[in-house]
């Protein structure tokens, strides 16, 4: 579906368009009247209005044959050009209402059946890559954006776009949050971002929130406000620069895994009480040998996080296994873990 914002976008070159093209009628019989018949620009120009919209109240009529004539090009110009104008202005106007608001309806009811989604709230330099990494994922998302330009952009890709201010609790509402997986506030302004957290928080208590901080002492801000995580992008890069410059070995095998190289992935696989890797160690189970996944971490149920487990770590149900492998490989970990 064509996003709205699109459709306005036409409709004001549309409307930009016939009124250039008027403006250029005037400008040329304003001049031609001006040069053949010899009247000053003001009467020039109130003989070309009179003319173009066919009122010819007649006080002004051109004398000469030449000014005749330009008159009837100029007559032929109004019938055609301003009647083309209005009723592209007009017709402009109403279809855009229109496919607005039919496009609005599509669209709310297709956020009506979004269920486990996750909210991004602003598609800026950090929200566009988390909507890519999402699209690689296959995961169900939608973006609220406040820009009408870079809204219609990811529309036209095919994304589920909402152009609102993500601050205001009727767009979180719109965009399903209470029936959200998480959310990524990604504004660029901390106070915003706050809001956005404050406000989701309060409409769904147990929704798993990240957010984004662009300044150092906003991140306690915004875990008091209700983030589950806060992301710094400029320390991270600092942090990441700074491994790069003193330990470049290191830093290449992050952007190795980072960049998909090896065709490498992280994953969180959570273990149902119901899988046959409940209660054995790791030592005995197909994830290495067989999958040759690694298990850098398992976090309890009770949120306890052991890192690099031994071998003769016991999984048990409700472990979030925190793995490192072949996406396809992962991918059979979670089917094991079910």
């Amino acid at each position: 579906m064509p996003f709205p914002v699109t459709h306005r976008l036409r409709t004001l070159f549309r409307i930009r368009n016939a009124i250039i093209a008027l403006a250029l009628a005037i400008v040329f019989g304003t001049v031609g009247f001006s040069l053949i018949e010899g009247w000053s620009l003001p009467d020039s120009f109130y003989v070309t209005v009179q003319t173009l919209t066919t009122v010819g109240y007649g006080d002004i009529p051109p004398r000469s044959a030449a000014g005749r004539g330009f008159a009837v090009l100029i007559m032929l110009m109004g019938v055609g050009g301003v009647a083309l104008a209005a009723s592209t202005i007009v017709q402009s106007i109403v279809q855009s209402e229109l496919i607005s608001t039919f496009g609005q309806r599509r669209l709310s009811r297709r956020m009506h059946k979004l269920h486990d989604h996750y909210i991004i709230c602003g598609s800026g330099r950090v929200g566009s890559h988390l909507v890519r990494d999402l699209k690689r994922a296959d995961e169900a998302f939608v973006i609220i954006e406040l820009d009408s330009d870079r809204a219609a952009e990811f529309s036209q890709k095919g994304f589920n776009v909402l152009l609102g201010d993500a601050t205001l609790e009727e767009t979180l509402r719109e965009a399903g949050v209470e029936r959200a997986r998480g959310l990524a506030a990604c504004l660029p302004n901390d106070a915003d971002n706050l809001y956005v957290v404050l406000t989701a928080r309060d409409l769904s208590p147990l929704l798993h929130i990240v957010a984004r901080a662009a300044e150092e002492q906003a991140e306690a801000k915004l875990v008091r406000a209700g983030a589950n995580h806060v992301v710094a992008p400029t320390i991270i890069g600092g942090h990441r620069m700074a491994v790069s410059l003193t330990k470049p070995a290191v830093g290449e095998f992050f952007d190795s895994i980072t960049g998909s190289k090896f065709g490498l992935g992280f994953e969180q696989v959570m273990v149902e009480s119901g899988s046959p890797l409940v209660g054995q160690p790791l030592r005995d189970t197909p994830i290495r040998a067989a999958l040759g996944i690694v298990i850098i971490g398992i976090r309890r149920r009770d949120g306890e996080m052991i890192f690099n487990p031994a071998a003769d770590a016991i999984i048990e149900a409700g472990d979030i296994l925190i793995a490192i492998g072949q996406v396809e490989a992962l991918t059979r970990l979670n089917e094991m873990a079910q």
